[in-house]
């Protein structure tokens, strides 16, 4: 196990449609663990950027987190996240392992766009005057299918919108090359199938699983700190 003076920090960067405020409870339950942990603001997120910033703005936000924590750190990275954590994360930043939480796990060259559908958008064919509406019919049962309505209802009203250009954009590196990683497939997931996540799961150098649906930093905060805080103490793999 980690001592306390070598615990690595979490940096936690969410996914589409979501700001920092996501990810409180499970900082809390982080918090009471002992581990220290701190947020990434994506720029693609929200209406401060939008329609504008894209993969490569996420990405300089990470860097710029990993640049003013001191000590190891562990990228926890949600969905979209993923995308830019592999363009961003980086073992000379101190990074020690990348966490895809039912997350994206690009190679290089992919989009979220390419993922899905093998589409590839050249960088002079991006759009850049829209956001990404929200894809699914019913949001509240596709993320936050697990959730008490009220925590649901609370959810909802704290999405964004997202830029269109952050689902177009490529990565143009896969830092799981260099950089430990670990998979958590989310079993219960309704948004990012399952089978979708067992597929690019095996590009990572470890597979952990959860029972819960899309966001179970929502729904299951004590449960997935308990996970992380096992993954962040795991020696190093290969």
């Amino acid at each position: 196990m980690s001592s306390p003076a070598t615990r690595p920090t979490f940096l936690l960067v969410h996914g589409a449609w979501h700001r920092p405020t996501c990810w409180s409870a499970l900082q809390d339950a982080l918090a009471a663990d002992g581990w220290q942990s701190r947020t990434a603001d994506l720029p693609s997120a929200g209406p401060q950027s939008t329609p504008t910033a894209g993969v490569h703005d996420d990405a300089e936000e990470i860097t710029a987190h990993l640049r003013q924590t001191e000590g190891p750190v562990v990228v926890v990275a949600h969905s979209y996240g993923g995308i830019p954590a592999t363009q961003a994360a980086d073992d000379r930043l101190g990074v020690t392992r990348i966490v895809y939480l039912a997350a994206y796990m690009p190679e290089e060259g992919q989009s979220l766009a390419t993922v899905h559908d093998g589409r590839s958008v050249k960088p002079e064919d991006e759009d850049l005057s829209g956001i990404a509406p929200i894809v699914f019919d019913d949001p509240r049962t596709s993320l936050y299918g697990d959730l008490p309505d009220d925590q649901a209802e609370h959810a909802l009203g704290e999405l964004v919108d997202q830029s269109r250009r952050s689902f177009q954009q490529q990565v143009t590196r896969a830092a799981w090359r260099t950089v430990p990683s670990t998979y958590v497939i989310c079993e219960g997931d309704r948004a990012l199938p399952p089978a979708l996540q067992e597929k690019m799961s095996a590009r990572a150098t470890h597979v952990e699983r959860l029972g819960t649906g899309h966001s179970p930093f929502l729904s299951a905060p004590a449960e997935l700190a308990a996970l992380l805080g096992r993954i962040a103490s795991a020696p190093a793999e290969g």
